[in-house]
């Protein structure tokens, strides 16, 4: 359990929260939500010790362990993607240097009666049952099952950590967090460079996951999917719900009209004991009435409403004009990256007003084709933009584009032309830069002001064609409803690169999927998508190929038998190798419980000084150590293959 208690924060005049206490208990799923530059950062901070609170504390058990994921971080590109995320176990990882050290020094020695050999055998054995304690046999296993979890391919294992942009090596940190499994996480939108999959992934994961969460999202599915447990920071308080984000919102709202009922209902007892006491005031036959009202009204307890933070963004784009038919269209569009090909010849076209998603997992091309339809990179096959077309676009980095140097106000100005120069402070104060804030620095500003900055030097021009990347990584739940709201409105034409399940939801009614270095089409909504994909996916599995019909086209009856013979086959050599696979699971399971057995009693055995000193009986007793270590392996092999084999015959009984 952790207990934060009366934690107050200030920063000279600004205060940031006051006197804020909860608890944090074990299994609790909590989602840490308010506006951009609330706190919410900042509190995630002082949880996990790296800033100190004004006032107050937060206390811990002691070896309570807390698993940070910052929203930007630092990284170490000396090692491969599998060598650093095996810095997650650096404790299992000095255990087996003390076993090999303890085992040379052993094995070099003949002395083998005297105390300082028998200390090297009581060392070794002590490291060896905690070498087993701690998962040594299975960690790189984990290791695998993680970095495939978030994307990862067997073939990224051996790359340097160097060669994989920002996104990806946040994915690295969080999978090492993952693993560590402490007792607490603390994750700072740790969705905002997963892909959809991946996302999916991670709620499953942090759903069962045996310790504590606390997270920052914006994305209200995840939050919905993973949280039981809600705390709002609004106006330096905090507000605590035993509820998903969507429960607590409908409780809020139902908390802040009670509180309004209860307040005007004693608002007009006051004035009506107020108008008693003013009409009665000098009548001596009402002077003991008077004097009990003015009692009452002393003693009265007075309700407070919430304070309630009204301030939002107030987005609009200007009039889109008119443009042609075909906004942009690709024929035979491919694009490589020294030997990587990324995209293989693809067609495709958007037209006037349609409202098109591009998704699918990170490094499939999105990004790379909107540069593309941006006319930022080279490539082969044809890409052209439609007749009049004036595109507006927000990258990924937008945020991170910005120069530090400049203020707000300098920002904008140095962009603007025209009539809107003299209008600057009126944009800036709809997305919340007011009075002395337009004179900061960027260098000061957080992850979500950044981007709103980044967002009004999209509205300095009329533009038809929206090109947005990834535009909600750092807004918060209510700035992303509003500007999801101004897109819809929008009369020009949008195309949106969002993993934002719950932002896509309502907006986009064309989906583009990106895939194999191809792109497939999809109408309809987000969730219609998500379904459908999942089903193709199980259709696909093992799908037979269809021979092509004859040129008589009379070949379909032929192709049909020719295919359920195949699929007979098919099934028939599965079971097989199902069958197989389950024998070498049983099998290796047998010869592990004996493995185990016979190494129990020789422990036992060893704990004899004389035969301690044996070198024939150490010897025997590290072959058995060995032959376990290799024993596991080969199960875990068996056990990877059977759940695989399963999976394709359960994908083909569905077909």
């Amino acid at each position: 359990m952790v207990s934060v208690n009366q934690l107050t924060l200030d920063f000279g005049t600004f205060l940031l929260f006051e006197d804020v206490s909860f608890l944090i208990n074990p299994r609790d799923r909590i989602g840490l939500v308010g506006k951009n530059g609330a706190g919410k950062t900042t509190l995630l901070k002082v949880i996990k010790g790296l800033q100190e609170p004004t006032a107050g504390e937060v206390t811990m058990p002691r070896d309570f362990t807390v698993g940070y994921l910052p929203q930007v971080m630092k990284h170490d590109d000396r090692f491969s993607v599998f060598e650093e995320t095996e810095q997650a176990f650096s404790d299992i990882k000095r255990l087996e240097k003390e076993i090999e050290q303890l085992t040379e020094a052993i094995n070099h020695r003949e002395d083998y009666h005297s105390e300082e050999y028998l200390s090297f055998i009581d060392k070794l054995t002590e490291a060896n049952e905690r070498f087993n304690m701690v998962g040594g046999h299975d960690y790189k296993s984990r290791i695998e099952v993680t970095l495939k979890g978030l994307g990862f391919k067997p073939s990224d294992f051996e790359r340097s950590t160097s060669e994989f942009s920002g996104g990806w090596r946040m994915r690295i940190e969080l999978a090492k967090i993952l693993l560590r499994k402490p007792d607490l996480f603390l994750l700072d939108e740790p969705t905002n460079h997963l892909d959809i999959e991946s996302i999916t992934w991670l709620e499953d994961f942090l759903k069962s996951y045996s310790g504590a969460v606390v997270l920052i999202s914006h994305d209200k599915a995840f939050l919905d999917n993973v949280t039981n447990r809600t705390i709002e920071i609004s106006l330096g308080k905090i507000y605590d719900y035993k509820a998903s984000y969507s429960e607590f919102v409908k409780l809020r709202e139902e908390r802040r009209e009670q509180q309004m009922a209860a307040y005007r209902n004693q608002q007009k007892k006051i004035e009506d004991t107020e108008q008693f006491i003013e009409r009665f005031r000098y009548k001596a036959t009402k002077a003991v009435q008077v004097q009990s009202r003015i009692k009452q009204l002393e003693k009265l307890d007075r309700i407070e409403v919430d304070e309630f933070d009204n301030s939002k963004l107030n987005i609009k784009f200007p009039p889109a004009p008119h443009s042609g038919k075909i906004v942009v269209s690709g024929k035979n569009v491919s694009k490589a990256y020294g030997d990587l090909l990324v995209l293989d010849q693809i067609d495709f076209n958007i037209e006037r007003g349609e409202k098109v998603a591009f998704v699918g997992k990170n490094g499939e091309g999105k990004t790379t084709l909107a540069r593309i339809i941006l006319q930022e990179l080279q490539h082969q096959g044809e890409a052209k933009l439609g007749h009049k077309v004036k595109i507006g676009y927000f990258a990924q980095d937008q945020a991170e584009r910005l120069d530090d140097k400049l203020t707000v106000f300098e920002t904008v100005d140095k962009v603007a032309t025209g009539d809107v120069r003299t209008k600057i402070r009126d944009l800036l104060g709809a997305f919340l830069f007011r009075g002395e804030e337009v004179d900061k620095k960027v260098s000061v500003l957080s992850g979500g002001e950044r981007t709103r900055l980044a967002m009004v030097l999209l509205l300095l021009e009329p533009v038809n064609f929206l090109v947005l990347d990834e535009p909600t990584n750092h807004l918060d739940m209510r700035s992303k409803d509003i500007l999801k709201k101004a897109l819809n409105s929008f009369e020009g034409t949008v195309l949106v690169v969002s993993h934002d399940r719950e932002f896509l939801d309502g907006l986009v009614e064309r989906i583009l999927e990106f895939k194999d270095k191809n792109i497939r089409e999809h109408l309809g909504g987000i969730y219609e998508f998500l379904e459908k994909k999942r089903m193709d996916t199980l259709h696909e599995l093992n799908k037979p190929v269809a021979q092509s019909t004859t040129k008589n086209g009379d070949a379909t009856e032929k192709t049909k038998g020719q295919n359920g013979k195949v699929a007979f086959a098919e099934r028939k050599e599965l079971n097989k190798s199902i069958k197989k696979a389950e024998n070498a699971v049983q099998s290796a399971e047998k010869e592990i419980a004996s493995l185990e057995s016979e190494l129990e009693k020789l422990s036992v055995e060893l704990e004899n000084p004389d035969k301690a000193a044996d070198p024939e009986f150490f010897g025997a007793y590290q072959k058995a150590q060995k032959d376990l270590e290799e024993k596991m392996e080969e199960w875990e092999s068996a056990h990877l293959e059977l759940e695989e084999l399963e999976g394709k015959r359960a994908a083909m009984d569905n077909q």
